[in-house]
C-alpha cells in the first residue's frame, strides 16, 4: 500500500457517480454489475464515490462486465503493473544483474593496491541481502519500506549485508590486502531522480537503503523497551530515549530525522524518542517486535562504509577514511572498465524475484527503479525519457493508447490514473506474454499473502471461502491529508482468478473520492469489500 505525504487536491474533482447506472458501459454486450457486488458499492461509506469495473474472459477475449471503464481514475499502485510488465518483457524474468569491483592501480608484492576499488552499481535491489540459506528469496508480507505508514514491519532473515560481505571476500580472495587508495561507489548507471519530492533514487542498495529499528518491550515493568537496529555501520547509527509506562499510557513513537542527510559525515545519529505502554499491542501482525525505518538518503555515502567494513572483516585494509562522501568526482570515464581489472562480482537473483517483492508488497522505490532498467533497455537513462519509451511501447506492444494512462513514476504516486479498459488490455496482454508466469506469481494471493494477506472478510460466506488463494490481484491506494484528517481518494484492485466455474478471469476494480478515513487504518475496510468483490467474481463465473 502506498500514501502520499503532503499532495495538493485535484483542481478539478471527478463528478459522482454509481455504477452501472449513469456510467455506461464501452462493451454493449457486457452483463450488468451483479446485485450482491452492487450492494456493497452502494454502501453509504461510498456515497458520491465513483466506482469503475472491468471483467474479462481472458481465453476468450469476452468483456463480462464493463461500467465506468471509459474515464482515467486515479488508481495508485496498480501503476505497477505497467512499470513491472514492461520490465519483464524487456529484460525477461531470468535476467540477472552483475555488480563489479574494479581495481584501478597496481597489485604490489604482499597484496598492497597502489590504488583505488571501485564498486559498479547495477541497479541490483538486494545485492544478496534477501537469498535465504535454501537460495529462495526472502519477502515478507508486512514490508519493512512501508513500516512508518503502517506502524509495523516484519524482517526478513537474511543477512542485509550479504552481498557486501560477499564481494569483500573475493577482493580477499584476489589478493589484495591492503588499498592505499579510496573506495568509491560508481552509481552513474541512470541519472539520479526524486522519490516523492523527498530523496534521489540511485542504483546502487542496502537493505534496500533502510535502517530498520527494531524495539521489544522491556523485561521487567518500569524499564526500558530494547532499541536495536540493522545493519550495524559507522555510516549511521540509532540513539534511543523510549520509555517504558504503564498500561492505559498513550503511545508515542518519533524518528528524527527520519531522512538523515548526515550519511557520510562523523557522527550521523538518528534519533528514537517516545513511550511504550505496557499493554501496547502493535498493528496488523499484532506481535513485536515493533519495526520503523530510517531511510537511507545518501546510499552511494551509505555503501561506501559498508564496503568498507565488509573489506575489514575479510581481512583488507583500506587507508582512507570509512566514513566520508563518496568521491564520485575521482571516477574514471564510464563504460573504461575492463576485465582485466575486475577483482570481484556479485550477480544477483534474477528478475522475477524482484518483480515479485514489487507486486506483493507494493515496493515503490523498486519499481521506480524497474521503470529505470526498463528505460536503460531502450537506451534512456533519465526518468522522463523512460516514461516517454514506456508510453510509446504500451501504445506499440501493448495496444494501449497514451489517453488512457497518466503515469508520474513507476510506482503509482500522485496523480496517477488509467482508465480500468487500460488496466484490463496490460493485464490480457500479460496473460500471453512469455514472462507471465513470473508476472502471475509476483501478485498477491487473496486472504494469504503480500497486501492481501489480511484480507479475509470474504471466508466468513461459507459459499464464498473457497475464493482463497484463487484470486491474484495488486493492490493500489490513495491516501491524501487534509485538515479534517486522511481522505481516501482512491483504492483499486486488479488481477487474475481461477474462477470457481474452472475460467480464467481478469478483473479491474476501482473506486475514487472514498471520503474521510477517522484513521489511515480504516482504508482496510475497503480492502474487505474490494476483496468480497472478487470473491463474488469467483463464485458468480
Amino acid at each position: 500500500m502506498s500514501t502520499t505525504r503532503s499532495l495538493s487536491f485535484l483542481a478539478t474533482v471527478l463528478a459522482s457517480c454509481l455504477i452501472p447506472t449513469g456510467c455506461g458501459s464501452s462493451n454493449s454486450t457486457a452483463q450488468k454489475v451483479p446485485a450482491a457486488i452492487q450492494e456493497i458499492m452502494d454502501k453509504p461509506a461510498y456515497r458520491g464515490a465513483e466506482w469503475g469495473l472491468h471483467v474479462v474472459d481472458l481465453d476468450s477475449g469476452k468483456v463480462i462486465h464493463d461500467a465506468g471503464s471509459g474515464r482515467p481514475l486515479l488508481v495508485g499502485s496498480l501503476r505497477k503493473l505497467f512499470s513491472v510488465g514492461v520490465a519483464l518483457d524487456a529484460l525477461g524474468p531470468e535476467h540477472t544483474f552483475h555488480t563489479p569491483v574494479h581495481r584501478r592501480g597496481d597489485l604490489q608484492p604482499g597484496g598492497v593496491l597502489a590504488g583505488d576499488l571501485i564498486l559498479v552499481a547495477s541497479g541490483d535491489l538486494a545485492m544478496g541481502g534477501r537469498t535465504n540459506a535454501d537460495g529462495s528469496f526472502a519477502i515478507s508480507s508486512l514490508d519493512h519500506n512501508e513500516a512508518n505508514a503502517l506502524g509495523n514491519a516484519t524482517l526478513t532473515v537474511p543477512d542485509p549485508l550479504a552481498g557486501f560481505n560477499a564481494l569483500a571476500a573475493q577482493v580477499a580472495a584476489a589478493g589484495i590486502r591492503r588499498v592505499t587508495g579510496d573506495v568509491i561507489i560508481d552509481d552513474r548507471l541512470f541519472e539520479p531522480f526524486k522519490f516523492r519530492d523527498d530523496f534521489d533514487i540511485r542504483p546502487i542498495f542496502v537493505n534496500d537503503n533502510a535502517v530498520d529499528v527494531i524495539i521489544t518491550p522491556p523485561a521487567a515493568p518500569g524499564a526500558r523497551p530494547t532499541v536495536d537496529w540493522r545493519p550495524k555501520s559507522a555510516a549511521f547509527q540509532v540513539e534511543s530515549d523510549v520509555a517504558g509506562t504503564a498500561a492505559g499510557n498513550p503511545f508515542v513513537l518519533d524518528l528524527e530525522p527520519e531522512l538523515p542527510d548526515c550519511i557520510g559525515q562523523r557522527p550521523c545519529v538518528g534519533k528514537v524518542t517516545g513511550s511504550l505502554p505496557a499493554d501496547f499491542i502493535p498493528p496488523l501482525n499484532r506481535e513485536f517486535p515493533l519495526v520503523r525505518t530510517f531511510r537511507i538518503v545518501q546510499p552511494a555515502n551509505y555503501a561506501r562504509t559498508v564496503f568498507i567494513e565488509a573489506l575489514a572483516r575479510a581481512g583488507v585494509s583500506v587507508d582512507a577514511e570509512a566514513v566520508a562522501p563518496n568521491p564520485a568526482q575521482n571516477l574514471p570515464p564510464a563504460g573504461s572498465y575492463t576485465k582485466e581489472t575486475r577483482v570481484a562480482e556479485l550477480v544477483s537473483a534474477p528478475y522475477r524475484d524482484f518483480a515479485k517483492h514489487i507486486l506483493k508488497v507494493s515496493y515503490n522505490i523498486g519499481a521506480d527503479t524497474s521503470l529505470m532498467l526498463f528505460g536503460l533497455t531502450r537506451r534512456e537513462r533519465t526518468i522522463s525519457g523512460a516514461l516517454a519509451a514506456e508510453r510509446q511501447t504500451l501504445a506499440d506492444a501493448f495496444g494501449i493508447p497514451a489517453s488512457q494512462t497518466h503515469f508520474v513514476d513507476g510506482a503509482g504516486g500522485g496523480d496517477t490514473r488509467a482508465t480500468t479498459q487500460a488496466v484490463a488490455t496490460m493485464l490480457q496482454n500479460m496473460y500471453r506474454n512469455a514472462s507471465f508466469p513470473a508476472f502471475f506469481d509476483g501478485l498477491p494471493l487473496l486472504g494469504m499473502d503480500g497486501s492481501l494477506a489480511l484480507v479475509n472478510a470474504f471466508e466468513t460466506d461459507p459459499s464464498l471461502a473457497g475464493a482463497k488463494g484463487q484470486v491474484r490481484a495488486k493492490t493500489g491506494t490513495l491516501i491524501e491529508g487534509s485538515a479534517q484528517g486522511p481522505v481516501l481518494r482512491a483504492q483499486a484492485l486488479a488481477g487474475y482468478i481461477q474462477a470457481k466455474s474452472g475460467r480464467n478471469i481478469g478483473f479491474v476494480l476501482v473506486v475514487n473520492e472514498g471520503g474521510p478515513l477517522e484513521k489511515v487504518e480504516d482504508v482496510l475496510n475497503v480492502f474487505q469489500d474490494q476483496g468480497t468483490i472478487s470473491a463474488i467474481l469467483w463464485k458468480s463465473l
